[in-house]
Protein backbone atom coordinates (compact mmCIF):
# COMPACT_ATOMS: atom_id res chain seq x y z
CA UNK A 1 0.00 0.00 0.00
CA UNK A 2 0.99 3.61 -0.62
CA UNK A 3 -0.24 7.07 0.35
CA UNK A 4 0.04 8.96 -2.93
CA UNK A 5 2.63 11.31 -1.42
CA UNK A 6 5.42 11.35 -4.01
CA UNK A 7 8.86 11.01 -2.42
CA UNK A 8 11.03 11.59 -5.47
CA UNK A 9 11.02 11.91 -9.25
CA UNK A 10 13.16 9.27 -10.92
CA UNK A 11 14.31 8.94 -14.51
CA UNK A 12 13.90 6.00 -16.86
CA UNK A 13 17.43 4.69 -17.45
CA UNK A 14 16.51 1.73 -19.65
CA UNK A 15 13.57 -0.15 -21.18
CA UNK A 16 14.98 -3.60 -21.93
CA UNK A 17 12.92 -6.18 -23.88
CA UNK A 18 13.00 -9.46 -21.94
CA UNK A 19 11.28 -12.55 -23.33
CA UNK A 20 8.31 -10.68 -24.74
CA UNK A 21 7.85 -8.11 -21.99
CA UNK A 22 10.07 -5.42 -20.49
CA UNK A 23 12.61 -4.85 -17.74
CA UNK A 24 12.29 -1.25 -16.58
CA UNK A 25 15.36 0.37 -15.00
CA UNK A 26 14.85 3.58 -13.03
CA UNK A 27 17.49 5.94 -11.71
CA UNK A 28 16.13 6.49 -8.21
CA UNK A 29 18.95 8.54 -6.71
CA UNK A 30 16.57 11.04 -5.14
CA UNK A 31 14.52 8.28 -3.50
CA UNK A 32 17.48 6.78 -1.71
CA UNK A 33 17.92 3.04 -2.25
CA UNK A 34 19.28 2.40 1.25
CA UNK A 35 16.81 0.14 2.99
CA UNK A 36 15.27 -1.07 -0.27
CA UNK A 37 15.62 -4.81 -0.79
CA UNK A 38 14.88 -7.24 -3.59
CA UNK A 39 11.17 -8.03 -3.59
CA UNK A 40 10.15 -4.66 -2.15
CA UNK A 41 7.25 -2.76 -3.72
CA UNK A 42 7.76 0.70 -5.22
CA UNK A 43 5.10 2.88 -6.82
CA UNK A 44 6.43 3.98 -10.22
CA UNK A 45 4.15 6.59 -11.81
CA UNK A 46 1.44 5.17 -9.58
CA UNK A 47 2.05 1.54 -10.59
CA UNK A 48 3.06 -0.92 -7.87
CA UNK A 49 6.17 -2.74 -9.14
CA UNK A 50 8.49 -5.28 -7.51
CA UNK A 51 12.22 -4.58 -7.23
CA UNK A 52 14.11 -7.36 -9.03
CA UNK A 53 17.61 -5.83 -9.12
CA UNK A 54 19.51 -3.00 -7.43
CA UNK A 55 22.63 -1.40 -8.88
CA UNK A 56 23.98 1.66 -7.05
CA UNK A 57 21.15 4.21 -7.42
CA UNK A 58 19.21 2.22 -10.00
CA UNK A 59 16.23 -0.04 -9.41
CA UNK A 60 15.05 -2.63 -11.92
CA UNK A 61 11.50 -3.94 -12.33
CA UNK A 62 10.02 -6.62 -14.58
CA UNK A 63 6.87 -5.25 -16.21
CA UNK A 64 4.34 -7.68 -17.65
CA UNK A 65 2.40 -7.18 -20.87
CA UNK A 66 -0.77 -6.77 -18.79
CA UNK A 67 0.77 -3.85 -16.91
CA UNK A 68 2.13 -2.32 -20.11
CA UNK A 69 -1.33 -2.53 -21.71
CA UNK A 70 -3.26 -1.12 -18.74
CA UNK A 71 -0.97 1.76 -17.76
CA UNK A 72 1.11 4.48 -19.36
CA UNK A 73 4.40 2.68 -18.63
CA UNK A 74 4.53 1.28 -22.15
CA UNK A 75 4.71 4.81 -23.59
CA UNK A 76 7.71 5.86 -21.50
CA UNK A 77 11.12 6.40 -23.07
CA UNK A 78 14.62 6.67 -21.68
CA UNK A 79 14.82 9.98 -19.82
CA UNK A 80 11.12 10.14 -18.93
CA UNK A 81 10.43 11.25 -15.37
CA UNK A 82 8.40 9.03 -13.05
CA UNK A 83 6.97 9.70 -9.61
CA UNK A 84 8.37 7.32 -6.98
CA UNK A 85 7.10 6.25 -3.57
CA UNK A 86 8.21 3.48 -1.23
CA UNK A 87 5.55 1.22 0.24
CA UNK A 88 3.98 2.34 3.51
CA UNK A 89 5.03 0.90 6.85
CA UNK A 90 2.39 0.39 9.55
CA UNK A 91 3.96 3.15 11.65
CA UNK A 92 3.93 5.74 8.83
CA UNK A 93 1.66 8.77 8.78
CA UNK A 94 -1.05 8.60 6.13
CA UNK A 95 -0.84 12.10 4.65
CA UNK A 96 -2.61 11.36 1.36
CA UNK A 97 -5.11 8.51 1.02
CA UNK A 98 -4.83 4.73 0.77
CA UNK A 99 -3.45 3.83 -2.65
CA UNK A 100 -2.92 0.25 -3.85
CA UNK A 101 -0.77 0.95 -6.89
CA UNK A 102 -3.23 -1.05 -9.02
CA UNK A 103 -4.02 1.36 -11.85
CA UNK A 104 -7.65 1.33 -13.00
CA UNK A 105 -7.10 2.99 -16.35
CA UNK A 106 -5.30 5.62 -18.38
CA UNK A 107 -6.68 9.17 -18.53
CA UNK A 108 -5.68 12.26 -20.51
CA UNK A 109 -4.80 15.83 -19.61
CA UNK A 110 -7.46 18.03 -21.24
CA UNK A 111 -6.59 21.51 -19.93
CA UNK A 112 -4.14 23.39 -17.71
CA UNK A 113 -5.20 26.85 -16.57
CA UNK A 114 -3.59 29.30 -14.12
CA UNK A 115 -5.49 30.15 -10.94
CA UNK A 116 -3.55 32.67 -8.82
CA UNK A 117 -0.36 30.81 -7.78
CA UNK A 118 -1.97 27.44 -8.43
CA UNK A 119 -3.14 25.68 -11.56
CA UNK A 120 -6.45 24.06 -12.42
CA UNK A 121 -6.07 20.83 -14.37
CA UNK A 122 -8.85 19.00 -16.21
CA UNK A 123 -8.61 15.28 -16.97
CA UNK A 124 -10.73 12.84 -18.92
CA UNK A 125 -10.99 9.20 -17.88
CA UNK A 126 -12.54 6.11 -19.49
CA UNK A 127 -16.33 6.27 -19.09
CA UNK A 128 -16.42 3.19 -16.86
CA UNK A 129 -14.24 4.94 -14.25
CA UNK A 130 -16.20 8.21 -14.09
CA UNK A 131 -18.74 6.87 -11.59
CA UNK A 132 -16.00 6.30 -9.01
CA UNK A 133 -14.78 9.91 -9.06
CA UNK A 134 -16.71 12.34 -6.85
CA UNK A 135 -16.34 16.00 -6.05
CA UNK A 136 -14.13 16.49 -2.95
CA UNK A 137 -13.22 12.83 -3.09
CA UNK A 138 -9.73 11.42 -3.64
CA UNK A 139 -8.08 10.25 -6.84
CA UNK A 140 -4.54 9.11 -7.57
CA UNK A 141 -2.94 10.46 -10.76
CA UNK A 142 0.49 9.11 -11.72
CA UNK A 143 0.97 8.14 -8.08
CA UNK A 144 -0.06 11.53 -6.67
CA UNK A 145 -2.93 11.78 -4.19
CA UNK A 146 -5.22 14.64 -5.23
CA UNK A 147 -8.61 16.05 -4.25
CA UNK A 148 -11.27 16.27 -6.93
CA UNK A 149 -12.69 19.79 -7.37
CA UNK A 150 -15.61 18.97 -9.64
CA UNK A 151 -16.84 16.36 -12.10
CA UNK A 152 -18.59 16.56 -15.47
CA UNK A 153 -19.34 13.20 -16.98
CA UNK A 154 -16.02 11.52 -17.75
CA UNK A 155 -14.15 14.75 -16.97
CA UNK A 156 -12.97 16.04 -13.62
CA UNK A 157 -10.83 18.87 -12.31
CA UNK A 158 -8.17 19.21 -9.63
CA UNK A 159 -6.17 22.08 -8.19
CA UNK A 160 -2.38 21.81 -8.09
CA UNK A 161 -0.42 24.05 -5.74
CA UNK A 162 3.10 25.17 -6.74
CA UNK A 163 4.75 22.65 -4.38
CA UNK A 164 2.94 19.68 -5.95
CA UNK A 165 3.91 20.79 -9.44
CA UNK A 166 7.55 21.33 -8.44
CA UNK A 167 8.12 17.95 -6.75
CA UNK A 168 6.25 15.67 -9.17
CA UNK A 169 6.17 14.95 -12.89
CA UNK A 170 3.29 17.41 -13.30
CA UNK A 171 5.92 20.04 -14.08
CA UNK A 172 6.66 18.14 -17.31
CA UNK A 173 3.08 17.24 -18.26
CA UNK A 174 1.33 18.84 -21.20
CA UNK A 175 -2.21 18.84 -22.59
CA UNK A 176 -2.84 15.50 -24.29
CA UNK A 177 -0.45 13.51 -22.10
CA UNK A 178 -1.53 10.12 -20.77
CA UNK A 179 -1.73 9.66 -16.99
CA UNK A 180 -2.32 6.65 -14.76
CA UNK A 181 -5.57 6.80 -12.82
CA UNK A 182 -6.41 4.91 -9.64
CA UNK A 183 -9.83 5.62 -8.17
CA UNK A 184 -10.54 5.61 -4.46
CA UNK A 185 -10.52 2.10 -2.98
CA UNK A 186 -13.58 2.89 -0.86
CA UNK A 187 -15.66 3.77 -3.93
CA UNK A 188 -14.98 0.40 -5.51
CA UNK A 189 -15.89 -1.54 -2.39
CA UNK A 190 -19.06 0.49 -1.81
CA UNK A 191 -20.17 -0.36 -5.35
CA UNK A 192 -19.49 -4.03 -4.72
CA UNK A 193 -21.55 -3.97 -1.53
CA UNK A 194 -24.45 -2.24 -3.30
CA UNK A 195 -24.58 -4.75 -6.14
CA UNK A 196 -27.32 -7.42 -6.09
CA UNK A 197 -26.55 -10.12 -3.56
CA UNK A 198 -24.45 -13.14 -4.45
CA UNK A 199 -26.02 -16.20 -6.17
CA UNK A 200 -28.98 -17.65 -4.34
CA UNK A 201 -28.72 -20.72 -2.17
CA UNK A 202 -30.34 -22.78 -4.91
CA UNK A 203 -27.78 -21.60 -7.47
CA UNK A 204 -24.92 -22.32 -5.09
CA UNK A 205 -26.06 -25.69 -3.74
CA UNK A 206 -28.88 -26.98 -5.94
CA UNK A 207 -31.15 -26.91 -2.86
CA UNK A 208 -34.42 -24.94 -3.29
CA UNK A 209 -34.13 -21.60 -1.50
CA UNK A 210 -37.06 -22.25 0.86
CA UNK A 211 -35.70 -25.60 1.99
CA UNK A 212 -32.19 -24.14 2.28
CA UNK A 213 -33.60 -21.46 4.66
CA UNK A 214 -35.28 -24.09 6.81
CA UNK A 215 -32.08 -26.11 7.00
CA UNK A 216 -30.00 -23.05 7.86
CA UNK A 217 -32.59 -22.01 10.48
CA UNK A 218 -32.49 -25.47 12.04
CA UNK A 219 -36.21 -25.95 11.42
CA UNK A 220 -35.60 -29.03 9.22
Amino acid sequence: MFSGIVQSVGKIAAMEPRGGDVRLVVDADGLGVDGIALGDSIAVAGVCLTVVAIDATRLAFDVSNETLACTSLGSLVVGSGVNLEKALRLADRLDGHLVSGHVDGVGRVLAIEPDARSQRWTFEVPAELAKYIAGKGSVCIDGTSLTVNETDGARFGVNLIPHTIAVTTFKDRRVGDAVNIEVDLIARYVEKLLQPSSPTAKEQTGIPAGLFKKISDGSE
